[in-house]
């Protein structure tokens, strides 16, 4: 292993976005790219390691900067120091880099002060918002998959159609490498991209809570955001493919709801009697009528949208699921699975405040019923925008949300087991309203 490596495999461990947490990286070098930099005393260079310690090996992106010395507050963003005594630092933290990849994507700024958004786990958001410029933000993946990944090509898709639901794209960074297990094809994916950056937002998770616990009915905002969860999925529709959906597909979609279902009940006790009622939801949603499939968001829900100001939504982060493979992630799904997604975090508002709850009083005032009339105005606003008749879908709905509690359930009993109730609350209830 080089210095560098070397550097890099001390520094990664301590970094969020690692995902081989408990373990020490085996890193090799797949390829270095050296672009251009504005700062005569610094040498950018994009790193694409593989870390062979994970099972299959995982492809980092790392963006370096290479320095003689150690400029003033750049302590926090050292990497280390390489055999040749020169200084290493995270590209994203200095503005040799930054400068550089803004160039890269072709979005000109005169000011180019930047900031690194803390908190992220998977990507390093840099943020350039200062002067009197259109503030920019440009996200810098860090795990690395071959193809295009979703968070750039749908935006982009929707941005080049006018779409204003989503942040407009503005450039992306595509980069290429060799695999030595299949020498004789070489690799692409997505680095990086810039969009436009939204100030004056709020989270919808944060909005929704919030307004719950006022008393707020939130009713207007969930029909707002049903018809702009429709005209997303128009706008995919009429960029991306779309196709019927064949009996394979179906039979793929059902044998996965009952995969994770087996799962589930390994983990959660409770799963194991109400076994035959779920499995009943989901034959009945295998012979039911299906809708086309086109791509989606993923993994919709309301920390996945922002509210602005001004009253309107705005749709990020069309990765996906990060832990499921980048290749699923990319396949024609259903457009019922995002509203099923966001029905249950509907849910998990209501339930979220009973278990945030201080003492019984206070859980006795939390309206239980805040998310049945959120749900229904979020559903009939999309029913009406997209044109779909809901009646001939309900059955598949159903499932598909069903299967997301199921996967709550897991989760909750693995991480978080006075959560439980809540997905199993809603377990329960769907159930009952189809037996």
């Amino acid at each position: 292993m080089d210095s560098t490596m070397e550097c890099l495999t001390d520094w990664m461990t301590r970094q969020r976005w690692y995902a081989g947490k408990g373990r020490v990286p085996n890193l090799v070098e797949v390829t270095r790219e050296q672009w251009p930099s504005e700062d005569p005393d610094a040498r950018v260079i994009v790193f694409i390691v593989r870390d062979l310690a994970n099972n299959p090996p995982s492809l980092y992106h790392v963006p370096v900067v290479v320095r003689q010395t150690v400029p003033k507050g750049a302590g926090p963003a050292l990497i280390g120091k390489n055999a040749d005594g020169e200084y290493l630092f995270d590209g994203a933290h200095d503005p040799a880099y930054t400068t550089a990849l803004l160039r890269r994507m072709h979005v000109h700024r005169q000011d180019r002060t930047a900031r690194v958004h803390g908190g992220e786990q998977s990507n390093t958001s840099i943020i350039f918002d200062r002067g009197g410029e259109a503030p920019v933000v440009a996200k810098v993946f860090r795990l690395v998959h071959a193809g295009e990944n979703p968070d750039v090509t749908l935006p982009s898709a929707l941005t080049s159609r006018g779409y204003r639901q989503v942040p407009r794209m503005l450039g992306s960074v595509t980069g290429f490498w060799d695999d030595p297990h299949e020498p004789s094809r070489s690799f692409s994916g997505h680095l990086a991209f810039a969009q436009e950056f939204m100030r004056d937002v709020v989270d919808g998770w944060e909005l929704a809570l919030e307004r719950a616990a006022a008393g707020d009915p939130f009713v207007a905002e969930a029909a707002a955001l049903g018809q702009v969860t429709a005209r997303i999925h128009q706008g995919l529709a009429e960029a991306l493919p779309v196709r019927p959906a064949t009996l394979g597909d179906i039979v793929g979609f059902v044998a996965g709801w009952h995969q994770r279902l087996a799962v589930a009940s390994s983990d959660v006790p409770a799963l194991r009697a109400l076994r035959p009622a779920i499995e009943a939801v989901y034959d009945r949603a295998q012979d039911a009528p299906w809708p086309a499939l086109q791509r989606v968001h993923g993994d919709y829900h309301l920390g996945q949208v922002l509210h602005r100001s001004g009253g309107e939504w705005v749709v990020v982060d069309f990765e996906g699921e990060p832990l499921r493979p980048l290749d699923e992630r990319t396949r024609v799904d259903s457009p019922l699975r995002d509203v099923a997604g966001m029905l249950r975090s509907f849910d998990y508002v209501t339930g979220a405040r009973l278990n945030t709850a201080p003492d019984e009083d206070a859980r006795a005032a939390v309206d239980r019923a805040w998310s049945r009339r959120v749900r229904e105005a979020f559903l009939d606003a999309y029913v009406a925008e997209s044109g779909s008749i809901l009646d001939d879908y309900r059955a598949l709905l159903d499932a598909f949300e069903l299967d997301k509690a199921v996967y709550e359930a897991m989760y909750e009993a693995r991480n978080r087991p006075a959560w439980l109730p809540i997905p199993m609350d809603a377990v329960r209830a769907l159930v009952a309203q189809v037996a």
